[in-house]
């Protein structure tokens, strides 16, 4: 029986797995901060009433995105784990790494989006203010901190796959 499970499963490369889920989420990342968000300020899209239901949207659909993405990273990496009898320094970190990877992903899914488009929603769009409220402000730093880890993790787990780190065995 074991036989025949290995057999069926054997196109299938984790490798190319963890390496297409990290550079799909790392570049949709990238896309999404440097060219979507910057757009849409650009166009004027943030002062209109309606960019907390719309950003909200975004960013939930883009988290549970990541959230799948974190899986399947941390999945490919237990799975080298378990194919391997001795476990080096760098699968430990990987193991580690990739737990860290799916808990950005749960803190953007379930704590930050919610708050800062909840947050967005209660501010009213008719009171003259230039500048964002203190509560606001934690929020972004708290979300570019996270997103500077998960960009520094994901990149890092991606060249040990490149380099052939993450094979199995």
């Amino acid at each position: 029986m074991n036989a025949i499970s290995e057999r069926r499963w054997k196109f299938l490369s984790w490798t190319s797995i963890v390496m297409f889920a990290l550079g799909f989420w790392l570049s949709g990342s990238l896309i999404l901060d440097f060219v979507v968000i910057p757009g849409l300020s650009l166009s004027g899209m943030m002062t209109q009433g309606g960019f907390a239901s719309a950003g909200y949207i975004i960013f939930g659909l883009f988290n549970r995105i990541e959230l799948v993405c974190a899986a399947l990273v941390l999945t490919g990496v237990l799975v080298f784990r378990r194919h391997h009898t001795f476990i080096n320094l760098q699968e430990r970190w990987s193991i580690i790494l990739g737990s860290v990877l799916l808990l950005i992903a749960l803190i953007y899914t379930y704590f930050l989006t919610p708050e800062m488009s909840g947050f967005s929603l209660e501010i009213n769009p008719f009171e003259a203010t230039n500048t964002m409220p203190s509560t606001m402000i934690s929020l972004h730093w708290s979300y570019w901190i996270l997103e500077v880890i998960k960009l520094i993790i994901g990149g890092t787990l991606l060249s040990w796959c490149y380099r052939g780190s993450c094979e199995l065995k």
